[in-house]
This record gives structure tokens, sequence and C-alpha cells, in this order.
């Protein structure tokens, strides 16, 4: 495993660092679809995620869904961090989007680090920082754009992490994501197909 931090973390933290977290994280692998964090959960350690995508969402009192943003190779959720320090309840969803590899951390360790490594304390506040502006950005998509710009966006972000033109998912999950209907993406996307710009198979989206 520390061969995979140096060559995940190597350029952040030093290797006393790297070698600390060799000695307390836990490996942990899953499949694509499956919970990481649910709403309500008390949180006990905070991922380090060294490969694949994990999808973050706000549910609301009905039991939608709303998309906040991805977590990718080397980042770490920003929401965990606040629920491990403050010992609160998850408030958010976080579902594997692909297969994943995880170094799951004690809390314990997350203060203690901040004040003995200054590029561990760096690396949350940076990791605060990144997740601020996707939530920003979240917030400006639906504030300022309308639908048809949330989709094309949605699509976009989709093919930069699956590195796929190829999207499998349905109408449904898009829907749900993007806290809307089927009924409108399933219109938006045939309209997005007569232009060109997509086209529809059974089980995939092909991104033109």
């Amino acid at each position: 495993m520390i061969q995979e931090l140096n060559e995940y973390y190597g350029s952040q933290f030093e290797l006393p660092l790297i070698e600390e977290i060799n000695s307390v994280a836990t490996f942990v692998e899953m499949p694509a679809g499956q919970d990481v964090m649910k709403p309500g959960q008390y949180i006990r350690s905070m991922p380090l995620l060294l490969s694949g995508s994990i999808k973050v969402m706000r549910p609301d009192d009905n039991g939608d869904e709303l998309l906040l943003y991805h977590l990718e190779r080397g980042s770490t959720c920003a929401m965990t961090m606040t629920c491990c320090v403050g010992n609160t309840k998850s408030e958010i969803h976080a579902v594997t989007e692909t297969p994943v590899k995880l170094l799951m951390i004690p809390v314990s360790k997350m203060e203690e680090w901040s004040s003995k490594y200054k590029t561990w304390r760096n690396y949350v506040f940076a990791s605060y920082h990144e997740r601020m502006m996707e939530l920003l950005e979240s917030v400006d998509k639906i504030a300022f754009h309308n639908m048809d710009e949330r989709l094309e966006n949605y699509l976009k972000d989709k093919i930069k992490i699956l590195n796929s033109k190829h999207i499998y998912t349905t109408h449904k999950e898009i829907a749900a994501d993007l806290h809307t209907s089927r009924v409108v993406i399933s219109r938006l996307l045939k309209k997005m197909e007569n232009l060109g710009r997509i086209q529809l198979h059974r089980s995939f989206i092909e991104v033109l």
C-alpha cells in the first residue's frame, strides 16, 4: 500500500506522514453503486480516494437528491471532515460512481496530523476550498442556468470522470442527480440527439 501512497500523495505529503498513513489506514475496495456514506450516519473515519469516482448528493425532505460534486483520485470530502471533527451526523449521501479504492483514516489522527504536519494541514484546507468552489458552481448552475445547460454540463462532467464518451446511465438516474423529472431529461436528451450532439442507445448515451 505504501507504493500506492507514494504514487498518489508523494508530491503532497512528506515521507513520515505517508508512513503513518500506511500504518493506521484501512484499505477498502468498493464496486460501483455502493454507499460510502448515508444521511444520519456518524462518521468515524475520513476517506482518501486512491482511484475511481464518488458522487456526493444532498437529500431533501421528500427523499429526492441533488448532486453536489464528485470526488476523484487524490480527493477527500470536506463534509466528511466536518462531521468527523464535530462528531455530528452526516447530511449527505455519497455513492461510488465507478469501482473505487479508498484509504479510511481514523478520526483521532486528523487533529493530531493537523498540528504535526504542515502538508496535512495544507491538504485539509485545500480540500475545503476545492469543495466550496464546487458547491458554489453547483449553486450557480441551479440559480442561473436553465436545464438544457445543466444537462450539457452534467454530460461533460461524466465524460471527464469516466474518461469515455459512452455514458452508461439511465434517464431516471440523470433526473435524480439534477433534481428534475425523467420526462424532462428524456425530452432534452432527444432534443440533443436531434441536434447531433449525442446518440441515444439502449443502455448508454454516446456523446458525439
